[in-house]
């Protein structure tokens, strides 16, 4: 076998391997890149160049394949990166930890991480990237994201042009959260632990209140805290980014009022605002009951974000 030929067997078998299906080249355990096809044309020259999807905590890959279709069908020509966010992992590690292990996502974005070829890349205009965050834990992962970009250079915003943000942020509060919160690891965690649910969530409340107590023992801000206020921080968050808020009155993880606080903070700071309610939806299940007002929403938002390039 050619030494071409074995390498092409070798990507062949990887993207096979992929839990996102044909197409996506592995980075990382978490990060995942798949090249625009080479008979996509954009439908529109202001298309998204790269789309970064964060997913929500323990997203399977096979959940999270419904928005790659769905992004496929909008944009066709884009590149797009997928990030699987476990939720106890993101929860134990410290920022450093996190925001090393996004750094491929910088690399996917711009190519090498060399500051001259990135400057280049900016400069030409045809970079234009759209992210969504998908749930505190995908916001916790884009956070470290954004800490990762600034430290890299030397305090530089990772430029974007939209941030959709669904069923997320919500408060910070252990209290308010321990029962959402616990519930989110119990859904997570029972695919491959065999208690009943009621055990597994008591199991995962203890946890979390061991950890919160760690952290205020020794001073440390928690992932989830760092990322409500890294998306408001325009040192951290591109100001000029349009943003889309997407959420429900019925989500019973997220509560609606935290997701309308944190968009009226950013109102104030002037990062320019959009909202989509959704009726009748549960935690990051608007786009799977109403695709079109979904899908619509990400498209008008999008188009207003650019249309000034």
């Amino acid at each position: 076998m050619s030494e071409q030929a074995l390498v092409d067997a070798v990507v062949t078998h990887s993207e096979k391997q992929s839990p996102l299906g044909p197409g996506f080249k592995r980075l990382t355990e978490q990060i995942y890149l798949q090249e625009a096809p080479s008979s996509a044309t954009p439908l529109s020259p202001s298309d998204p160049t790269t789309i970064l999807l964060y997913g929500w905590g323990d997203a399977r890959p096979k959940h999270l394949a419904k928005y790659v279709d769905g992004y496929r069908a909008l944009f066709p020509a884009a590149k797009l990166v997928v990030i699987l966010c476990p939720l106890l992992r993101c929860l134990y590690q410290t920022l450093d930890a996190r925001s090393k292990a996004m750094t491929p996502v910088i690399s996917a974005c711009f190519g090498s991480l060399d500051s001259a070829d990135r400057k280049s890349v900016e400069a030409s205009g045809n970079n234009r990237v759209l992210v969504q965050v998908m749930s505190n834990t995908g916001g916790m992962y884009f956070a470290a994201t954004l800490n990762a970009y600034r430290k890299r250079f030397g305090g530089e915003v990772f430029p974007h042009n939209m941030l959709v943000v669904d069923s997320t942020p919500g408060s910070t509060s252990f209290l308010q959260n321990a029962g959402p919160w616990s519930r989110a690891m119990a859904i997570g965690a029972r695919a491959w632990f065999p208690l009943p649910f009621i055990v597994t969530q008591a199991l995962a409340c203890i946890f979390l209140a061991a950890l919160h107590g760690f952290g205020w023992l020794v001073g440390a801000s928690s992932a989830a805290a760092y990322s409500v206020a890294a998306v408001n921080n325009e040192k951290l968050c591109e100001k000029s980014a349009r943003r889309l808020y997407l959420y429900s009155k019925e989500d019973d993880i997220i509560y609606w009022e935290d997701v309308e606080k944190h968009a009226a903070q950013a109102r104030q700071r002037g990062y320019v605002v959009d909202m989509d309610i959704f009726e009748g939806t549960p935690h990051v299940g608007h786009m799977r009951q109403h695709p079109e007002q979904y899908w619509g929403a990400i498209k008008k938002t999008w188009t207003e974000a650019v249309a000034g390039l």
